[in-house]
């Protein structure tokens, strides 16, 4: 297990071995991957901003930016470049080695793209890897995004496809991996993850990790979200899931993922330090930090450095953010 490099063949029902053993028989395996491909044990921080809010014309039921929901929050226009620097060096300030930026669109515009474009720059400039989510993507929009200096593009699937009908209706699981092969085929790096706690089954969670595992290559950094209900939302009524649970789908995400940052992404706000501190000894390697994500609430940088403390882990240094081959020190949790 310790060997194991990325496999694009693997089975639903071999995940669903995975995912159904005891906790800790689980963990230790995840642990084992983790230790091999990422040996230093440090985590790495990404900042999330919202550069654009509100307004959107997709109906994804999780989402308090959809236009088709009364969710209290006002639509905004593009942010500033000016702003949207001034963010992005707070964040490095701040220990973060990536700078997310999110704008609340159904697709990108081709009238929107020199703008987004020079954001890109500015915050490469800044010396931080860039990351966008924009929504669906056209023609020769990606290779523009890559020429500004992008890095890594994010669009999730959500869930598995046999529950995605249940979270959205405006835009298909299709269209989802159309975008990704979009951004694959310009040379951009792939975010992509999904949510857990919209009402699916386990067997909806073995299923988004088996979508996730067919994509060749892996997404590069695999986010794992814990549903945030939200108001007014029509998912803001779901039963929570146990942190146990999600610290078993990171464990499978990490096996089935071995060289991928598998991000502890939602969520953690409503965690203790305990969960948390479960979910990265399962595997994770990533949070976001900062005290907001898009339009919910993140802890704060304080409460991040003390847990990472308390674990006696540290933040991946910038400059050894691209080849886990190059970790060498072995820092226990």
């Amino acid at each position: 297990m310790t060997d194991l490099s990325p496999r694009h063949d693997w089975t639903r029902d071999e995940i669903a071995a995975l995912y159904t053993q005891p906790l800790d028989t689980l963990m230790a395996q995840a642990l084992s991957v983790k230790q091999a491909n990422w040996p230093d044990g440090k985590v790495q921080k990404s900042q999330l901003l919202s550069i654009k809010t509100g307004g959107c014309a997709e109906n994804c039921g999780y989402c308090s930016q959809s236009a088709h929901f009364d969710t209290g929050l006002e639509a905004s226009k593009l942010m500033p470049l000016d702003e949207v620097v001034s963010a992005a060096r707070r964040a490095k300030e701040n220990g973060a080695d990536r700078f997310c930026m999110g704008a609340a669109w159904r697709s990108l515009k081709d009238r929107d793209v020199p703008k987004v474009a020079a954001m890109i720059e500015a915050v490469k400039a800044e010396g931080l890897e860039t990351c966008v989510t924009l929504g669906m993507l056209d023609d020769g929009q990606a290779e523009a995004l890559k020429s500004a200096g992008l890095d890594y593009y994010n669009h999730n699937l959500d869930t598995s496809p046999e529950y995605y009908g249940n979270v959205v209706s405006t835009r298909t699981y299709d269209d989802r991996l159309e975008t990704l092969g979009r951004a694959r085929e310009a040379g951009l790096k792939l975010c992509c993850g999904g949510i857990l706690g919209m009402g699916e089954s386990r067997e909806d969670r073995i299923g988004l990790i088996h979508e996730l595992s067919k994509l060749s290559p892996h997404p590069e950094s695999v986010p794992v979200n814990m549903l945030v209900p939200i108001e007014g939302t029509p998912l803001g009524d779901s039963p929570a899931i146990s942190v146990i649970e999600m610290a078993r789908a990171i464990a499978v995400c990490r096996i089935v993922f071995p060289k991928s940052w598998v991000r502890l992404s939602a969520g953690r706000e409503g965690m203790t330090d305990e969960g948390q501190a479960l979910c990265l000894l399962a595997g994770a390697n990533s949070i976001f930090v900062g005290d907001r994500l898009l339009t919910t609430d993140n802890p704060e940088m304080d409460e991040d450095a003390a847990l990472m403390g308390k674990m006696g882990m540290e933040a991946a240094p910038r400059e050894d953010m691209e080849s886990p081959a190059k970790r060498t020190t072995l820092i226990g949790a």
